[in-house]
């Protein structure tokens, strides 16, 4: 997803469309997605 958004420039409803999901499930795991980046960078701190 995030290689999607942010490499391949797809909006939240490109890239449901390409996985087979709903938007709301690309919103879900592109937010979890920054979570864990975040919780993994301030622990690499």
């Amino acid at each position: 997803v995030m290689s999607l958004y942010y490499v391949d420039e797809l909006n939240q409803k490109e890239i449901g469309a390409v996985l087979g999901v709903s938007e709301s499930r690309v919103c879900q795991i592109q937010n979890k997605a920054i979570l864990r980046l975040k919780s993994s960078l301030k622990d690499w701190r």
